[in-house]
Parts: C-alpha cells; sequence; structure tokens
C-alpha cells in the first residue's frame, strides 16, 4: 500500500496595523530571544506552527515582513478576558531583527513599565 504525503502547508499570512505606542507595548514580548508579537486572531494554531505577518507600525507606511512562530495560542473565553490570539516568537533573521529593532526604538523607555500586557 502506497501513502500518499500530504504537501507541507504553507505558513499563513496575517496582517497586524499596530498605531498607538499603547498597544504596541501591550502586544510586544521583549522576553523571548528574538522577541515576539501577541496578535489577536480567531483562526485555529498550534504550538510551533510557523506564521508569516505583514507588520504596520504607527505612521511607518512600509509594512514590515516577519516570519515567526508561534509559541503560545491564548483561547477564546480565556480568565480575566484576555483576548483571543496567538503569541509568535520572531525568527532569528534579518527580518526579526528589524523588527525587533524597530518596535524597541518606537518603545523607548516605556519598555520598563510595569502596565499589564497580552503577553505576561
Amino acid at each position: 500500500m502506497n501513502q500518499v504525503k500530504s504537501p507541507p502547508q504553507r505558513p499563513s499570512v496575517l496582517s497586524l496595523n499596530i498605531n498607538s505606542k499603547s498597544a504596541l507595548y501591550a502586544a510586544f514580548m521583549p522576553h523571548l530571544k528574538n522577541g515576539g508579537i501577541f496578535i489577536p486572531t480567531t483562526r485555529g494554531y498550534t504550538i510551533a506552527d510557523e506564521v508569516f505577518m505583514l507588520l504596520s507600525l504607527m505612521e511607518d507606511p512600509a509594512k514590515l515582513p516577519i516570519a515567526g512562530t508561534v509559541v503560545w495560542v491564548t483561547p477564546a473565553g480565556a480568565q480575566n478576558g484576555r483576548a483571543q490570539g496567538i503569541g509568535v516568537h520572531f525568527n532569528n533573521d534579518e527580518s526579526g531583527q528589524e523588527a525587533r529593532r524597530k518596535i524597541e526604538g518606537l518603545l523607548g523607555g516605556v519598555m520598563q513599565s510595569t502596565r499589564p500586557t497580552h503577553t505576561l
């Protein structure tokens, strides 16, 4: 009996527009080695899924193309009213490094804040 292997799934593409520092602060995950971001979504994902995102930051018209991996999933109806979505760890490549640099540059001193985020 021949088994047919299904082709590997292509990463899904997500688009995320962040138009304020407070929204960026709430979504950014600096505690991950390469940085990462929380993406609100109702699509079903599992840990280790590969995703590709187009990230728009504030007034910058350029979209940052970033590849990453799902590192956690917040399901619908999560405790404390947390938003449903996924945490994506940026890949350790030029696009992931550029995204982290841009985000940290935009956030500046806000990085040390104790305000709650979507992540921790």
